[in-house]
């Protein structure tokens, strides 16, 4: 497991990091033209390397549940303890930002160089504020299944 934890620090370092940057990068710039200008060159180098993260963040994560004899235990809802149920809610949650993340990066590349119609926009936005929200939470979980190890 050794490896296995070193990547997944390193890997959900780098995704919310760089979810921080965009939301920084989205409040500062609220000028239209500006965003027109920033977006569309950042957001496809930004996109490759966060979904290569978060690709990175399952197979580690996959493994350190292998690794650890979970599988069988998570699936079960006989078992009930702090470290099991704040994993079960911690991917849960992982899981919802999953598919927001496919919502937002099919919507991105799709109007990459388009006008965005006000459902893409909303369906955009959204799914990317509520990427960043629970992030915050999966970090919270990360940092309680960790104190109680």
């Amino acid at each position: 497991m050794g490896w296995a934890i070193h990547l997944h620090l390193v890997a959900a370092i780098a995704w919310i990091g760089g979810a921080f940057f965009m939301f920084m990068l989205g409040i500062s710039l609220r000028n239209k033209e500006d965003q027109d200008a920033v977006y569309p060159r950042i957001g496809p180098i930004y996109g490759y390397f966060e979904t290569g993260a978060l690709i990175l963040i399952l197979i580690s994560g996959i493994t350190m549940i292998n690794a650890n004899g979970l599988v069988i235990v998570l699936f079960d809802t006989q078992v009930h303890n702090v470290v099991i149920d704040t994993l079960r809610l911690k991917l849960m949650i992982v899981a919802v930002i999953i598919v927001l993340t496919a919502v937002h990066f099919a919507i991105s590349m799709m109007t990459l160089h388009k006008v965005k119609t006000p459902l893409q926009r909303f369906l955009s936005k959204a799914s990317s504020m509520g990427i960043f929200i629970l992030n915050l939470f999966v970090l919270h979980y990360a940092m309680v299944i960790r104190d109680i190890l």
